[in-house]
């Protein structure tokens, strides 16, 4: 009987892990929903949600993707605010059109990525100072580039429907869940996928099994940096002017929200559910408490706290599957489509083994 009752308690607790994040979410929502049922309740408000946290959205998966290789890529930030701009630049100082202009927008971005993850697989410079370093960089080419004066003139019509509503949901959700449908394949039942979270787990052990860590974590900084140059293309599609200093913001409750993802859908690890139902998360509390009468400032507050129960949760996590697998338990196995690496549990154990 005591036996069953574990059983069912640990069942119960692998749940709530899974999916606690998730209930709250919806806890949240039908809450605020009785509580201001004319203005959170909406189309209108759901609509200006989806449009705000949309960038946020983007940034935090091109967060997790770094952080699910081990590395953190700070300039994330900073590229956005380069890009949105360039992204306006090219077509009213260039004259580029506008499908030119983002192609080139998109390919800058995977430039920056690759150098940032050159810094850190050839020179050795720990990601957080090398991204920290190059995002401080692209902030003064912003400032170069602008002269510290909005970047403004005519765009294609086809460039402001990034921005825009198609029936009534925001174009830019639609490229999010489009975005994350695809990762969430390639992490989940490739190859690719298998091998970053291996090599954000232990170096050692996924060079023993033939990995090659230096073309993850670089495909991984590479990754990130198009992800970031494509918030900055949906970004200025939103504001249709470029706006020096802008991007900054978006770096805290972009990494609460890739850290507090971690702790859901797949605990212990970076995973795209669990960034999405984070992002939400955010967007509704804050959205909340400000229709409740929060001021502004609720929005940092909220991010801030965010981000250090995220930490906590996600050590708590990452302790919890380290005792699992020395108990002999193992995480929960999740078998990808004809990939050549051994499941996850062996690959834990052999993680244990070499440290």
């Amino acid at each position: 009987m005591s036996t069953g009752l574990r059983r069912l308690s640990s069942h119960g607790g692998a749940v709530v892990n899974k999916y606690g994040l998730l209930g709250m979410l919806v806890l949240l929502t039908v809450v605020f929903s009785v509580l201001k049922p004319n203005t959170f309740a909406t189309t209108f408000n759901f609509q200006s949600i989806g449009l705000s946290k949309s960038i946020v959205a983007l940034l935090a998966l091109a967060a997790a993707i770094t952080i699910s290789t081990g590395e953190f890529d700070v300039s994330i930030g900073y590229s956005v605010g380069l890009f949105h701009v360039l992204a306006i630049g090219f077509q009213t100082r260039n004259g580029m059109p506008w499908p030119v202009a983002v192609v080139a927008v998109l390919a800058l971005g995977a430039v920056v990525g690759l150098a940032n993850g050159l810094l850190v697989t050839r020179a050795y410079v720990s990601s957080f100072i090398a991204t920290l370093g190059s995002g401080t960089l692209l902030y003064g080419i912003t400032q170069w580039y602008t002269h510290g004066q909005q970047v403004a003139g005519t765009l294609g019509g086809g460039f402001t429907r990034i921005g825009g509503l198609l029936g009534p949901i925001p174009v830019p959700v639609i490229i999010v869940v489009v975005l994350s449908a695809g990762l969430w394949v390639l992490s989940e039942y490739l190859p690719i996928g298998r091998m970053a979270y291996v090599v954000g787990s232990n170096r050692k052990a996924a060079e023993l099994t033939g990995i090659s860590t230096r073309k993850v974590v670089l495909g991984a900084f590479v990754a990130s940096g198009v992800l970031s140059s494509l918030a900055g293309v949906v970004l200025a599609a939103e504001l249709g002017v470029g706006v020096p200093g802008t991007g900054s913001e978006f770096l805290l409750p972009a990494f609460a929200a890739a850290l507090l993802g971690s702790t859901a859908i797949r605990p212990g690890r970076a995973n795209v559910l669990g960034c999405l139902i984070a992002v939400a998360l955010l967007a509704v509390g804050v959205s909340g408490l400000q229709q409740l009468g929060a001021s502004t400032y609720v929005d940092p507050l909220f991010n801030g706290a965010v981000l250090i129960l995220a930490v906590s949760l996600t050590s708590y996590a990452g302790r919890r599957l380290r005792a699992r697998t020395k108990s002999g338990a193992g995480p929960e196995p999740v078998e990808p489509a004809q990939s050549k690496l051994p499941p996850v549990p062996d690959m834990v154990v052999l993680t244990e083994v070499t440290k």
